[in-house]
Parts: structure tokens; sequence; C-alpha cells
């Protein structure tokens, strides 16, 4: 493979994907089936085998349901491999992580990468909001990093975002951009600012929804209701809500706050209580609505 010098790849073949959650290990299906060789790697051995188990289930049902031909199934699990060492990215072109929304986290994670991964390759975040800069500079090839911020659930969502930092080099963000293309994505580039483009004007709506209910001007059932019939959106704002995780939006919003001082942006109250009792949505069973 042919390395830039600038930072960035021209080729990117072999994919890491870090973090074995719901986004994990969607972004190892979009990877996979673009061709590529894609490494899995979680905390624990039996997370990443846990997150293969997932992901083969529901190409199983692609099978069944005749929308993805048995040959192209095991294809796509041969190219996978899953691991608990962080040793096994370092001939990775690109590797992506998306663990846990939490700068220090993230930091710390891409400074052990800095170490490990080879020179060349792309270190990028799948984060939804967090400045990536900061990232940037937890590594001695702040060039060489960018956001690749992918929507749930990645392999059906069309759209990525590609995050220029300030730091970032131009072959880096081609090199992004080509390869959010390559997975069949709308790829759109955007400068390094919290919230990019969609979350930035997509959770003031959410916000201002919990706070229209607060006051008292409508239920949730049919503020969800007026939102789908009258935007012809697919779903409601509180539906919505859970299904991100009512931590991950209170996260969003209070970088959003933090970032630009915009009062749309100070999370509602009744999120932040929401949060603290461990009510967070669809992945706790209970959020603004109970499942």
């Amino acid at each position: 493979m042919t390395e830039t010098p600038a930072g960035g790849t021209a080729n990117i073949d072999t994919v890491g994907i870090l973090g074995s959650g719901i986004m994990g290990a969607g972004l190892v299906e979009v990877a996979a089936r673009s061709g590529r060789t894609v490494v899995l790697r979680s905390r624990t051995q039996e997370g990443a085998d846990a997150a293969i188990a997932k992901l083969t289930k529901g190409l199983d049902r692609q099978v069944d349901k005749g929308r993805l031909e048995a040959d192209e199934r095991a294809a796509i699990l041969g190219r996978i491999s899953a691991t608990s060492e962080l040793s096994a990215l370092a001939d990775c072109d690109l590797v992506l992580e998306s663990v846990v929304e939490d700068l220090g986290v993230k930091q710390s994670l891409f400074a052990e990468l800095d170490g490990i991964v080879k020179p060349g390759a792309i270190l990028a975040t799948n984060t939804s909001t967090l400045p990536i800069v900061e990232l940037a500079m937890a590594t001695s090839r702040p060039e060489s990093v960018c956001g690749i911020h992918f929507f749930n659930p990645a392999p059906m969502m069309k759209l990525v975002e590609v995050i220029r930092p300030i730091t970032a080099s131009d072959e880096t963000i081609a090199a992004g951009l080509a390869f959010a293309s390559s997975c069949g994505k709308d790829a759109v580039e955007v400068v390094d600012r919290a919230g990019f483009i969609v979350n930035a004007l997509l959770f003031p709506y959410l916000n201002n929804a919990i706070k229209m209910w607060e006051q008292g001007t409508a239920s949730i059932a049919d503020i969800d209701t007026a939102m789908q019939g009258g935007c012809n959106f697919p779903m409601g704002p509180f539906a919505l809500l859970d299904l991100v995780g009512l931590d991950t939006s209170l996260a969003i919003l209070d970088a959003l706050h933090g970032e630009f001082g915009d009062p749309n942006f100070m999370a509602a109250t009744s999120l932040k209580r929401k949060v603290a009792a461990g009510q967070l949505g669809r992945k706790s069973g209970r959020g603004y609505l109970a499942y």
C-alpha cells in the first residue's frame, strides 16, 4: 500500500473498529460489506465475540428475507476478526473508534493508538459532537486525525459527516471522504465545531420539544404524532430521543451549550433528571416512553 507523505493513506484496505456496541457492530458491517478486511476490538474478547454473533444473526435474517445472498454473507463474515488486543490494529490503514462519549477516555485511547498503529494510518473518531482537535493533539500525528461520523443504524443511514479539525491534512480529509463514499454513503465535509451539521440543527429541536411538554403545551404522544404527521418525520422527537439515548442526548446538548452558549442548547430539566435516574431510553427500557 502507498502512503501519502502529509498524513492519510492513498488506499484504505484494512479497517480497525473500536467499540462493540450497536454503533461499533454497525460500523464493522458497513466496512466489511465494502470489501475491506475489518478488525473489531472490544475491551474483552467476550464482548467482541458477542458483537460478531449479533452481526451474524442480523446477516442471517437478511439471507432468510432474500435481501442478501448466502455466499455474500459468508464473504462478509470472512473479512472480519474480533480481538481484545489493541496491538491487533497495528497494520490497519484506518482505525475508527466508537467508544463512550467521554473526551478524556477518547484522548487516552488516541494517545495509546498513536504508539501502536503504523505511521501514515488515519486515526478517526465517530464522535457525534466532541472536539476532534483535542483528540488530534493527543497524538504525534495530528495531520492524520479526523472525524468520520456515521449515524445509527450505520448499515442503513446514508449520511456520513467527515469532520476536519484545523490540524488535519487535505490528504486525510480526502481519504475519509473517499472511504465513506466507497461504503455507499453520502459524505459531507464539516469543520470541527460542536454538533457538526446534523446534531447542531437537530438537538435544539429535540430540546425544545421537551420544554414544550414540560410547559404543558401538549402530551408526549401528541407532540410525537404532530411532528410525524405535520412534518413527515419518521418518528417524533421523544421516540428519537429514546432511540439516541438520553445520556447521549444530554452529553450532546452540554457540548453544544459549552461551545456556543445559546440558551436553546441548555438541556431541559426533565432530561437531566431522567439521566440521573438511569432512565436512558430504549437501552434501559424506559426514557420518555416505556419499552
